[in-house]
């Protein structure tokens, strides 16, 4: 059989739910499947907005800057569930590229019982450390009780939040961006009404303070989670997790960890790092807090056309790697740059040329505006480095080679930036030196990725996965293809 032959039967094998991104236009992939993932973090990064506006106008500067300090720990946690489901959307993605039914619902089921394992593990674990970790960061004493209270409280949503990482990197595993999203939206608006009626004890609830926000996380994830399940099976979805039949496959499972480790680890660096420039930042008092918590929504904000895009790319990657039509990978490649390039260019301009009214939206302090406006005006034009290397990023991982992205992120926190930080900052005597700091890594990150794109080494299959044929056993979802 010649490779059309091949190409033809494993397109006739491929289930009939999702979205086959292995035909087609590869631009009107790309918006198409972005747009969802996109308006969902557009609705999550609107939902901090509020929360911070709450936190921060009306509950001040400590409350803030707890919520600041909290972040990156709670993130190290996160990245460990994220780094998981990252695999799992991975596997399913050039499995279904493949047409492989059978190896899909191995990857479903040994994926559910790792990340439920995970997550509990973990939610102990962070219970238990929270203040020892927090006062290693050198959290200032005023806003510690509180950061130890809320980062507790919200730890108790972390197995409902793995849940929903799993299920919607499954679904846009198979090509499918919408279903998540509508679940996603749900929960964000149940939680911006919960937010200020917990928060401030209104219609007879009790006033909760920054607790109430986290409170209304963990109701609000829990409620998703579990409504998002009941409607997959409701449909049938192939993806559904079933918790009483699953079973473990070992080699199915070890894979999952071989490449999720690595993206965990990846995250996890990323937010360990953050703990440590958090700490240097904490040095030069709380308004200095208060500033790197309010830029931090404006960077994530910037940041979302990039990674939403980089996530399309890596399961139009995945599925293209999976079919074995590597010639597409180019034409992702540059699409991805136009497209996730001209967004974050424009939203550079806009950062970069009205700092101040951005900054008006979290915070009124003065002082903390005009921190954080030096931040902006350092890091803002090099936004366009992060959109590049979340494209070539989400090339890389979709291939599997999480592990060069993990290497990737080494060099860039832990040779540049946090060293650097440190350095210059005592330097200049300022936080300032953390912002140029910032700013470099944003570039060493950019070139490390490029470069390792441009090297073709990704190429190189982490995974043996072979189209199949369209035969019974295939449509039927027997093994038919190996690890």
């Amino acid at each position: 059989m010649n490779q059309k032959q091949v190409e033809e039967t494993s397109k006739q094998s491929k289930p009939s739910f999702g979205r086959d991104l292995t035909t087609g236009s590869i631009p009107r992939h790309l918006v198409a499947f972005s747009l969802p993932m996109l308006a969902g973090s557009a609705l999550q990064t609107a939902y901090s907005f509020v929360n911070a506006i709450w936190v921060g106008k009306f509950l001040g500067t400590d409350a803030l800057a707890a919520v600041t300090v909290s972040f990156p720990v709670v993130f190290v946690l996160i990245a460990l569930g994220a780094g998981l489901t990252v695999a799992t959307n991975i596997l399913i993605s050039q499995y279904y590229g493949a047409g492989n039914l059978g190896q899909l619902r191995k990857v479903i089921d040994s994926s559910t019982i790792l990340i439920v394992v995970l997550s509990l593990a973990l939610l102990i674990v962070g219970e238990l450390f929270t203040p020892h970790i927090l006062k290693a960061m050198d959290t200032p004493p005023n806003v510690l009780p509180m950061a130890i209270q809320y980062m507790r409280i919200f730890l108790l949503s972390l197995p409902f939040g793995f849940g929903l990482f799993l299920v919607r990197n499954m679904l846009q595993g198979i090509g499918d961006s919408k279903t998540p999203l509508y679940f996603q939206s749900a929960g964000l608006l149940l939680t911006i009404a919960l937010d200020p009626v917990l928060m401030f004890g209104l219609i007879g609830f009790p006033k909760l303070g920054l607790n109430g926000t986290a409170w209304a996380t963990g109701i609000t994830h829990a409620l998703a989670f579990f409504a998002l399940v009941i409607y997959l099976h409701k449909k049938n979805n192939p993806v559904a997790p079933y918790w009483r039949s699953a079973r473990m496959d070992w080699p199915t499972a070890f894979t999952t960890i071989r490449i999720g480790v690595p993206s965990a680890v990846q995250q996890s660096l990323i937010s360990v790092g953050m703990v440590f420039v958090i700490g240097i930042v904490n040095s030069f008092g709380e308004t200095a807090t208060a500033a790197f918590g309010a830029v931090g929504r404006v960077d994530q904000l910037a940041f979302l056309p990039a990674m939403s895009f980089s996530l399309a790319i890596s399961t139009l990657s995945g599925q293209n790697i999976g079919a074995n039509k590597l010639d597409r990978i180019r034409e992702i490649f540059k699409w991805g740059c136009l497209l996730s390039g001209g967004v974050t260019l424009l939203g550079t301009a806009i950062v970069v040329g009205m700092p101040n009214l951005l900054l008006r939206i979290f915070v009124n302090d003065p002082v903390v505006i005009n921190i954080g406006v030096s931040y902006l005006h350092i890091a803002g034009p090099l936004y366009i480095c992060f959109a590049i290397m979340f494209v070539t990023n989400g090339i890389i991982n979709g291939a599997g080679h999480t592990i060069v992205t993990t290497v990737i992120s080494l060099i860039s926190l832990w040779i540049v930036r946090v060293p650097l930080a440190y350095w210059l900052s005592g330097k200049l005597d300022s936080v300032v030196g953390v912002w140029y700091a910032m700013a470099l890594s944003f570039f060493v990150s950019m070139i490390c990725s490029y470069a390792y794109y441009r090297s073709g080494r990704w190429k190189k299959p982490v995974t043996r996965v072979k189209p199949v044929p369209a035969t019974p056993e295939a449509a039927f979802g027997d093994e038919v293809g190996e690890i």
